[in-house]
């Protein structure tokens, strides 16, 4: 039985993509620590160096750092415009990172390609973190950017009747849950969500890609409990709806979405499963999964080829969105 689970991962690991395993034998090689054997201060400073695996950041028309009122206190955005005249539609993007981890630095270079290939305005959120703000308080910051974003879109160059919400990862389940709790509370209203290799249920790790992908693909299971044991406060919050969209009991009438996963990543069953229960509750949805791709791919177009055709494919099903619910 161990002997044919051998052939069965070495047979997977042929189908990675050679600059995905040219990457990780990198890492390996240099000792590059699993995240949940770190304290969070250590996880950030490295998190902050691998943001060097971005390609170098595309100028844009201007970026302006402000902070908002929150319920926790201050919230920092990061507005990114495009060249052109306004008003532009605007993209509330939420950064990955476990919770826990990342920053509007780390996901800088992503939200600038967003915003040039897209030609929208990119409300980036610096949403409080885990283990110092546990659950809900991302997701309140979460949801109150975005609010604030439909409240003050000109005060930002932007549309308040085109916004879009998106993520990677933790964003992507935050994004998620964002667009639930905007149907379920009266607003404000969303064009579109972008979904990238989110979380979606919390709850169980029962998924093939779960089990078939918990050590040697970047994020490993054990990084995935390490960031649930910072965020979360007790186990029944792994079970609320704002943690695991998947188990929402309607997901009717949300807005339109594009769902990225990665092959090689534990959560590619997860992103899979939220977008499949979204096409069955009636929501437009395209899902994508882009093979011998890690986690994390598209923060890495420095070098991963397969990162830039992800930002390509969710720039133009933004920018068809917003064209869209413009006409």
């Amino acid at each position: 039985m161990e002997s044919r689970k051998s052939h069965h991962q070495s047979a997977a690991r042929k189908r990675l993509d050679p600059q995905a395993e040219a990457l990780l034998q990198q890492m390996m090689q240099s000792n590059v620590p699993p995240l949940h054997t770190l304290t969070p201060a250590q996880a950030r400073e490295m998190m902050g160096k691998m943001a060097a695996l971005s390609a170098k950041p595309e100028e844009v028309a201007s970026v302006e750092n402000l902070t908002i009122p929150g319920p926790g206190g201050q919230i920092p955005l990061r507005i990114y415009t495009p060249q052109g005249s306004s008003p532009f539609p605007v993209l509330v993007y939420l950064h990955g990172g476990g919770w826990v981890i990342c920053d509007l630095d780390t996901h800088d270079s992503l939200c600038r390609s967003l915003t040039n290939r897209a030609h929208c305005v990119v409300a980036s959120v610096d949403y409080r973190l885990a283990p110092e703000h546990k659950f809900p308080a991302a997701v309140e910051d979460a949801y109150a950017a975005t609010q604030w974003v439909a409240r003050n879109a000109n005060r930002i160059n932007g549309d308040p009747t085109r916004i879009a919400v998106g993520g990677d990862s933790a964003g992507g389940n935050l994004a998620a849950v964002v667009a639930i709790m905007a149907r379920d509370h009266n607003g404000p209203g969303l064009v579109y969500q972008l979904l990238i290799y989110p979380p979606t249920d919390i709850s169980s790790a029962d998924t093939d890609s779960h089990r078939d992908y918990a050590e040697g693909y970047f994020l490993n299971r054990g990084d995935g409990e390490w960031f649930c044991d910072k965020y979360l406060t007790c186990a029944a919050d792994r079970f609320n709806p704002l943690v695991s969209p998947l188990l929402a009991p309607d997901l009717s009438h949300l807005p339109p979405a594009l769902v990225i996963t990665a092959e090689f990543d534990v959560l590619r069953d997860d992103g899979e499963l939220y977008a499949q229960r979204l096409k069955k509750s009636g929501v437009p949805v395209t899902y994508t999964c882009y093979k011998g791709m890690i986690h994390g791919f598209m923060s890495m177009d420095g070098l991963l080829d397969q990162a830039r055709n992800g930002i390509e494919e969710a720039s133009a099903a933004l920018r068809e969105a917003f064209l869209t619910s413009h006409g």
